[in-house]
């Protein structure tokens, strides 16, 4: 189906009219008025429909392919494609917020394993000779498409279920089991993705990806928790909010 959508311009606005024809269209979007798959009117009509010239509706259309909003598909035209995924910088876990955001996630578990940890995650967890970690790697999954790829690193004796691990998230299991996280220590970088986590999260090899890092403590302010994770750059953004003190 082409989608034709309703677009209204103030041409009296110091706004330029590409930015207001690209807002409207991203609004429309992030509001599912287009929903992923949709395929988009063509640039010629869309500027004719609103007149504009074409190519301030080029710029208009190429601004949300930057975006990751559309993409073009030869011999197929304009697609709308799954909207990125917005994340407060809170101690929230993904699996929480791509819930409370209206979407599906879903889990594949790669890896579980139990042992005795390095130097690295013995420190983050503060944990003391032969103590073992259950070391998780999951691959979290939005509305069918690939997200991020998640190791975390958990005390043995607080470990969920390797079962339960792929239609919950972890820290869903841990407040189950009365254990609260409250606060926690998160770093946020990017680099490029390696072939392996590319051929999981289906982009190419170098791919930028957003990394974070985290150790969260409970109640008592044990460590419960070290993760580190990498997020696909075209599909993922953190947000926060910066206070002038």
């Amino acid at each position: 189906m082409v989608s034709a959508l309703a677009v209204e311009l103030d041409r009296s606005s110091p706004v330029p009219l590409y930015f207001q024809l690209a807002q409207a269209i991203e609004k429309a979007i992030l509001d599912g008025q287009l929903a992923p798959g949709d395929r988009f009117e063509n640039e010629l009509a869309l500027a004719k429909r609103v007149n504009l010239s074409r190519p301030t509706t080029r710029r208009a259309i190429q601004e949300l392919v930057d975006k990751g909003l559309l993409v073009r598909k030869r011999g197929v035209g304009t697609q709308v494609v799954q909207s990125p995924v917005q994340r407060p910088v809170d101690l929230t876990s993904l699996f929480d917020d791509l819930a409370r955001a209206g979407q599906v996630p879903t889990t594949k578990l790669l890896e579980y394993t139990v042992s005795v940890p390095d130097a690295q995650i013995a420190s983050e967890l503060n944990l003391e000779g032969d103590a073992e970690v259950a070391t998780i790697r999951r691959l979290r999954c939005t509305n069918g498409e690939p997200l991020a790829v998640m190791t975390n690193h958990v005390p043995a004796h607080i470990a969920p279920d390797p079962a339960d691990l792929e239609t919950q998230g972890l820290y869903q299991i841990l407040r189950a089991r009365g254990i609260h996280i409250r606060v926690a220590r998160q770093r946020i970088g990017a680099r490029g993705a390696t072939r392996e986590e590319a051929g999981l999260l289906e982009e190419k090899p170098g791919a930028a990806l957003l990394t974070m890092s985290r150790t969260a403590f409970d109640d008592s302010g044990s460590s419960v928790e070290f993760g580190t994770h990498c997020y696909r750059a075209s599909r993922y953004f953190f947000e926060t909010t910066v206070v002038d003190r």
